[in-house]
């Protein structure tokens, strides 16, 4: 197949891109600069000058293509538009490979996101994160719709929502959700980037909430199953760890960098303090399970899981450690 990839020289995009050419499949990258542009070339891409604003060009781009697997976004509307004007550019991006692709049954996969459930009773506060008491699956919805839903919960609602839809314009359509964690050997985690900063690795509370991980090198092969035989308007989990406790994460971290791990107590996790943008998702409980995935790809993630990963050299080098 030619594929077409957005987003293909970043973190994700790096380990999609060789995975997809050793399968035998082509690529062809969308580049915006010089620099993107060298690095899909090193990575054995063909490279498609553009940017994700010219939805002119990526239509043309999925017409002639045989799939589309789609991980980029427009990071620098962010700071002068917020959460709504990257919503009004991704819901924009997906629709224009949609009209490119109706009725052609070939594959669009998008990336998204694990994301939980928020609280519409009164048990807690109206819009708290809660537990569904279960890991999520692939059939739960991304997240309740309605007026509670705000920032990058609408965010996930809308496209995961469009993308979904899609698989009845006769589109094979398809969300790979991604975990809150993604670990490899070319990544560093801000958790620990967080840890070295501060001197002590944080945990929220008593710790016992659970993060999900997978590593980029087991993501990547699910993009590639998704796209080759993935059914039409599906989501699927690229959950390598189901859920690890916060505070075993937090531990590991320590050790390794031979600090102490402290509990950050709930009414201090807001503050301008350790976890800084995390804060919000730092409480959350987001086990996830990875069953339907499997059944359906045959998708077997292989490569090691978070903790036993924290082991390998390339996330503490000796300069972390002195």
């Amino acid at each position: 197949m030619l594929v077409f990839v957005t987003g293909g020289t970043g973190h994700v995009g790096s380990y999609v891109i060789p995975d997809l050419i050793a399968a035998g499949h082509e690529v062809v990258a969308l580049a915006r600069s010089d620099a993107s542009a060298a690095a899909a070339f090193a990575l054995g891409a063909k490279v498609l000058r553009g940017d994700l604003a010219d939805l002119e060009g990526l239509k043309t781009a999925a017409v002639e293509s045989d799939g589309v697997i789609h991980l980029g976004y427009r990071a620098e509307l962010l700071p002068s538009g917020g959460i709504a004007s990257l919503v009004e550019s991704e819901l924009a991006t997906v629709l224009a490979f949609g009209e490119a692709l109706a009725g052609t049954d070939k594959p669009l996969v998008v990336a998204g996101s694990i994301g939980t459930p928020m609280n519409v009773g009164r048990a807690a506060p109206i819009g708290a994160p809660v537990s569904l008491g279960r890991p999520a699956t692939e059939d739960d919805p991304a997240l309740p719709s309605g007026p509670i839903d705000s920032g990058t919960l609408l965010a996930r609602n809308i496209v995961e929502t469009a993308v979904v839809g899609l698989a009845e314009r006769g589109i094979r359509s398809s969300v790979v959700r991604i975990p809150t964690l993604l670990h490899s050997a070319t990544g560093r985690l801000q958790l620990i980037m967080l840890a070295k900063t501060k001197g002590f690795a944080g945990y929220p509370g008593d710790g016992k909430n659970r993060w999900p991980a997978v590593h980029v090198r087991d993501l990547a092969s699910l993009f590639r199953l998704a796209l080759e035989k993935g059914a039409a308007g599906k989501t699927w989990h690229a959950i390598g760890d189901e859920g690890i406790p916060f505070r075993e994460i937090a531990e590991a971290i320590a050790a390794r960098l031979g600090i102490p791990a402290v509990s950050i107590p709930a009414d201090e996790l807001m503050l301008p303090g350790y976890f800084g943008f995390l804060a919000a998702v730092a409480t959350l409980d987001l086990p996830a399970s990875n069953a339907i995935t499997r059944q359906a790809l045959g998708w077997d993630p292989l490569q090691p899981g978070l903790i036993e990963d924290l082991d390998n050299g390339h996330y503490f080098p000796p300069t972390d450690l002195s």
